[in-house]
């Protein structure tokens, strides 16, 4: 799996889910908490393939945020460790 996706592919697949799961959400609580209440029958489909849909980019679009915080935690337990090499005292076989 290492050697076909990059880091930030791998965070977003992993993220994805989630950020599907709070999107369709959203969509359920503004199809229900509003008039439109009275064709959720019809409207929830559309939420259902939107949340789909829009949670793709938005995992891509977290997933160096989630990186980032990661480097940065490493990086404040080891300051001279450069952005792309493992914590010492690690066995790195990648």
């Amino acid at each position: 799996m290492r050697d076909h996706l990059s880091k930030r592919a791998s965070i977003a697949i992993l993220i994805y889910m989630m950020v599907q799961a709070v999107t369709f959400g959203v969509g359920v609580i503004l199809v229900m908490a509003t008039p439109l209440a009275n064709f959720a029958m019809t409207l929830m489909p559309y939420v259902v393939a939107t949340s789909l849909i829009a949670s793709a980019p938005l995992a891509w679009f977290i997933a160096p945020l989630a990186r980032a915080r990661h480097e940065r935690l490493l990086n404040a337990r080891d300051p001279s460790r450069g952005h792309d090499q493992p914590p010492r005292g690690h066995h790195y076989t990648g």
